[in-house]
């Protein structure tokens, strides 16, 4: 037997170690797509939902004497504040749940199937989503929200501010009776001014939904300086 034959690799070997190649190089392609995924996407949205923002207030100032309820919607209709998310927690609200518009990095509010209400009707409820991983992950944090909690809508010249009355952890994802204008799986069965934020859960997962429900304690007139209620201070 030669020398040559003695080190060389036989079939076997040869193709454990072609499979193992193969194998680091799938986990490698995994890992990058995990990274796209989890941090890439939310840098493109955090920039997309930010130049948004700008342009939503920017429409404000150039129109100061159209109230919220008048302005054209298709670029935002005001933030959603919640202390409980984070400090200086602010996240552009725009029509539609659908993928395309969650991906920019906001939050929507219902169309379908059952459209969300104003913050400014006189009841109903004005429901939104966003996501919890990805593009943004505006409501990465929703599982800090307690209960007493405040939730603020800022609209261009009124502050609504809700108080969490109802948290649910988890619920089947095709359970749309969250988002009725009267909230009873909340506890409610009378008309009001309520809020719900709905998201995936468990995190990195969109197997169920999670909820939290609110309902308006005040709504607080924006003065020339936008002074910040109390809730946000």
């Amino acid at each position: 037997m030669t020398s040559e034959k003695r080190g060389g690799r036989g079939p076997i070997a040869a193709t454990i170690s072609v499979i193992g190649e193969i194998l680091i190089t799938l986990g490698l392609i995994l890992a990058l797509f995990v990274v796209y995924s989890l941090w890439w996407t939310n840098v493109i949205a955090d920039r997309h939902e930010k130049k948004a923002g700008q342009t939503v207030r920017q429409q404000w100032a150039q129109h100061p004497q159209i109230p919220a309820k008048g302005l054209d919607t298709k670029d935002g209709i005001g933030f959603l504040h919640v202390p409980a998310m984070g400090k200086n927690y602010e996240v552009l609200v725009k029509k539609g749940t659908s993928t395309k518009v969650l991906n920019e990095g906001v939050a929507g509010y219902y169309t379908k199937p059952v459209a969300s209400a104003m913050p400014w009707d006189p009841t109903g409820n004005f429901t939104m989503a966003a996501h919890r991983d990805g593009h943004g992950a505006k409501f990465h944090n929703i599982d800090k929200i307690h209960l007493g909690d405040a939730i603020v809508f800022e609209s261009k010249d009124t502050w609504y501010v809700y108080k969490v009355y109802k948290v649910l952890d988890q619920t089947s994802k095709y359970n749309v009776h969250v988002t009725d204008q009267v909230p009873k799986e909340s506890g409610k069965n009378q008309p009001g001014r309520y809020i719900t934020l709905t998201t995936c859960t468990p995190v990195y997962t969109s197997r169920y939904r999670y909820i939290v429900w609110g309902e308006l304690v005040r709504a607080q007139k924006v003065d020339a300086q936008r002074t910040l209620p109390p809730e946000l201070r």
